[in-house]
């Protein structure tokens, strides 16, 4: 089986003032399709500089990372753009979704840079804000609606490309308790049915929602198991 994600031994070295800065001390990782990965760590661990890289927005130092079988280090920068928005669907914790658009049209952007035809992406944005619960807000804009709200078009418009990934980091980090596990509750019903997700977070129930957990500490990866008493909100 092709796997999602492959790393091996990659660092990452920033130059600053002071001199070379590596953050990424070698780390060896591997996603299946259909694996769910909470990511953990403190600040300053690695964590999002190893995700960056996983989603094609910055490049190793050294080492190899391949995304679904494809040494990424080999693409030209039109084709990490095009894996980026084929391939990977993205969850921040801010949302990311434009305001002056409403949620309808969030959800359609990355139909509309794939190019595809205008009745189709509107037919399309709503199946997917439907099934994350929020037809009924589909000419909302975001700031007419909850966080909770906001974060579920996020991830609807993540979904709009059938990507092979979903990359989420901190996505429940501005939520109360109960929306966060609404949100890991959608996570969840995603991941059985068979899309491969990893979720960077410093909150354990939220780790917790995984079937395993990776974590870093100063630019390595110390620890990569199973979750053994997974929760299902």
């Amino acid at each position: 089986m092709t796997s999602v994600i492959e790393t091996k031994d990659l660092k990452k070295t920033y130059r600053t003032g002071a001199g070379d800065l590596e953050v990424l001390h070698g780390v060896n990782f591997t996603l299946q399709v259909g694996e769910f990965v909470a990511i953990m760590g403190p600040s300053g661990s690695g964590k999002s500089t190893f995700m960056n890289i996983l989603g094609c927005l910055d490049a190793p130092t050294a080492g190899s990372y391949r995304l679904l079988g494809e040494a990424v280090k080999d693409l030209s920068p039109d084709q990490l753009a095009y894996h980026r928005n084929r391939y990977i669907g993205f969850v921040f914790q801010g949302f990311n979704l434009l305001p002056r658009a409403d949620l309808l049209e969030n959800v359609a952007l990355p139909l509309l840079y794939a190019k595809v035809p205008g009745p189709q992406r509107k037919k399309k944005a709503m199946e997917l804000l439907d099934r994350v619960g929020l037809a009924p807000w589909a000419k909302h804009r975001p700031n007419q609606v909850s966080g909770g709200q906001q974060q579920r078009a996020a991830i609807a418009r993540s979904l709009a490309v059938n990507p092979s990934l979903i990359l989420a980091d901190e996505p429940t980090g501005n939520l109360d308790s109960q929306t966060s596990d609404e949100i890991m509750k959608l996570f969840i019903e995603l991941n059985d049915q068979g899309l491969s997700l990893i979720v960077v977070t410093h909150e354990p129930d939220v780790a917790a929602c995984a079937r395993r957990l990776a974590k870093f500490h100063d630019g390595l990866l110390v620890e990569d198991s199973p979750v053994s008493d997974r929760r299902r909100p």
